[in-house]
């Protein structure tokens, strides 16, 4: 099936057009056509979980001394241009020369190095909301804004200064330009795409995992504009592909990583989300936001796949790190939000109660 806002599977018997579009969301509420809102709307719905994450990044951006992890952008922001680049995890220099300019700039004093973070997750929190209110409309958007600022492992990266926000900014912003990118691929729309997945991939390589969810996509839903979607991937993927190559060559890698085994992949959705209850709601919450329209597959294969390539991967290299995966928490969270707004759209007629109850 080519361009089709559902994927259709093979099925006995005719289906009438409500079992195949229980939840309502046909032609009105497709990537594009939400429903109507007012301006003000719009803007409270991404307003609202930027400063909700602003306030809880703030919280304690501000503590006494580096962290574990924030020791190498530490040494980063206080050495030498020369040494940032000759020293630690070639992958990650971008984001060291970063930290580098910024302290030139801002200085060195705990809440200045974790500015980067605490800015890439309010823009973060922003733009997720932006892009769920334009797919599934304001009410939504804001959701699921709200639901990844309260998020533990949320506000925790916000606050140190460390690439996973920036990483996850990018990921949020190459998949909100996916949607116009392959809805109608001029060159400037897919430019804009190609330069978000050169962030991503700069920030973080292993990120680039998200593109296999995005050509999943594609495929599935816009087949038609395939070939030019995987140029323009290939190609922001390369500088990051050139920093690969140029750590595997001088013996580096991508920091402390494990093999999977039961007890890690156990561990997961505590990791991943700050609270194994939390995790667990998110997931089954994620499979109430079937069925695989276009605008909750494009989340779904954001959030999912991802996880399982790096599985994949992960048996014949030890890759396995539980935070090269915090680029999909925004997924989950709107998923989470899709099926909340489903359970509140389903609510008034399963009990009798008055419509907007």
């Amino acid at each position: 099936m080519n361009d089709a806002e559902t994927m259709v599977l093979p099925r006995l018997g005719p289906v009438g057009a409500s079992v195949e579009d229980p939840w309502g969301e046909g032609p009105a509420a497709v990537p594009g056509r939400p429903p109507a809102a007012t301006p003000a709307w719009r803007i409270t719905a991404w307003l609202v979980p930027a400063l909700m994450m602003a306030t809880v990044s703030m919280v304690r951006a501000g503590g006494s001394g580096p962290r574990v992890g924030e020791v190498a952008a530490w040494r980063a922001a206080t050495s030498s241009w020369p040494d940032v680049l000759r020293s630690g995890d070639v992958t990650v220099a971008p984001y060291h020369l970063l930290i580098r300019a910024w302290a030139e700039a801002f200085g060195t004093s705990e809440l200045a190095l974790r500015g980067p973070s605490v800015l890439a997750m309010t823009a973060a929190a922003a733009l997720v909301a932006t892009t769920a209110s334009r797919l599934f409309g304001p009410g939504t958007g804001l959701l699921a804004g709200a639901i990844f600022a309260l998020l533990p492992t949320s506000a925790r990266y916000a606050q140190e200064a460390q690439p996973y926000a920036l990483t996850l900014f990018a990921a949020v912003l190459a998949t909100s330009l996916l949607v116009p990118a392959t809805e109608r691929p001029t060159l400037r729309r897919l430019a804009a795409y190609g330069g978000a997945v050169v962030l991503l991939g700069l920030c973080h390589v292993v990120a680039l995992l998200l593109l296999v969810g995005h050509g999943w996509t594609v495929l599935a839903f816009r087949r038609g504009t395939a070939v030019r979607w995987l140029a323009v991937a290939v190609a922001g993927s390369l500088p990051a592909a050139a920093l690969l190559w140029s750590a595997l060559r001088h013996g580096t890698w991508l920091g402390p990583v494990s093999d999977p085994n039961l007890p890690l992949l156990a561990e997961l959705p505590g990791q991943l989300f700050g609270r194994t209850a939390l995790g667990a709601v998110l997931l089954g919450l994620a499979l109430f936001s079937l069925p695989l329209r276009h605008s909750v597959a494009i989340y779904t294969a954001w959030a999912a796949v991802p996880p399982l390539v790096l599985l994949l991967v992960a048996q014949a290299a030890p890759i396995w790190e539980p935070r090269y995966l915090l680029f999909t928490l925004p997924a989950w969270a709107t998923l989470g939000a899709v099926a909340l707004a489903r359970l509140a759209a389903g609510a008034p007629h399963v009990h009798g109660g008055a419509p907007g109850l």
